[in-house]
């Protein structure tokens, strides 16, 4: 079972993290996601362990798994970066599998 798209109010632009190179970051082609914000601060830890604070963070499909430091525009036009991804599969219980995107 997927979210119901009436719970994805919300729309952000996801540029995915490609790499580095010697100018900078390098990002792909923004991608519109519909998605439930939620602008609560909480502790996550990184990829690489680091406990850290998170201002935001939206609900999507469970097929949208944006790498840590991709971009992300928020609907007020604010830019931020991934942080951590983490997914819930809902398996074969009566609840959406969803992916929740972690933000700076």
């Amino acid at each position: 079972m997927r979210v119901p798209g009436y719970l994805l109010q919300h729309t952000v632009q996801v540029e995915e993290y490609l790499g580095s190179s010697s100018k900078g970051d390098l990002y792909g082609p923004a991608e519109v996601v519909r998605c439930l914000l939620d602008e609560q601060v909480r502790q996550v830890t990184s990829p690489g362990g680091q406990e850290v604070t998170s201002n935001s963070s939206y609900v999507a499909r469970p097929d949208h798994r944006p790498p840590p430091n991709s971009r992300v525009t928020l609907p007020d036009g604010r830019r931020t970066k991934v942080i951590t991804v983490v997914r819930a599969d809902g398996g074969r219980l009566p609840v959406p599998s969803n992916t929740q995107v972690f933000l700076q």
